[in-house]
């Protein structure tokens, strides 16, 4: 993990600048950067049209008690294009443009699903109580904190 980190802070940037460079010698200095800040505001426009279709389907989810999390993992594929489409350089934008389409974000959705499939429970509260899907554990010590809430009662 510390050399993923560190090979996207170290190794990217100097990999996006040998690219801007070697698009600056064939094009040119003027046409690179307009050709740079025009993907920037095309995925600028992209992103905030999947993010508000993203935030739809979220809110939908969530008012008809739907499980989150697919819509959770999209809109953090649709955050992370946002990111790598403003920053400059060509690698990032084709990541970035990659992330907003939906069979990549699917792909990557069914990844992070089988990661943590069985590492989580599902706590639902309902009118009739609380409903507990276990697919995992809480915690290492199983920790169980009980509070009854009190109506009325806005202390702060």
């Amino acid at each position: 993990m510390f050399l993923l980190i560190i090979s996207l802070v170290v190794v990217l940037p100097l990999i996006e600048l040998y690219f801007i460079v070697q698009v600056g010698q064939e094009l040119g200095l003027i046409p690179t950067v307009a050709l740079l800040i025009v993907i920037s505001a095309i995925g600028s426009a992209l992103v905030k049209r999947e993010g508000i279709k993203a935030f739809r389907r979220f809110v939908k989810a969530a008012q008809t008690g739907d499980e989150l999390t697919k819509e959770i993992a999209n809109g953090v594929c649709i955050l992370a294009a946002g990111v790598f489409l403003l920053a400059p350089g060509f690698i990032s934008d084709i990541l970035g443009i990659a992330l907003l389409l939906s069979p990549v974000r699917l792909m990557i959705v069914r990844f992070a699903s089988r990661r943590i499939h069985g590492k989580t429970t599902v706590i639902r509260s309902t009118h009739s109580g609380p409903r507990v899907e276990n697919r995992g554990y809480l915690s290492e010590s199983n920790d169980v904190i009980d509070v009854e809430p009190h109506e009325g009662d806005d202390e702060r």
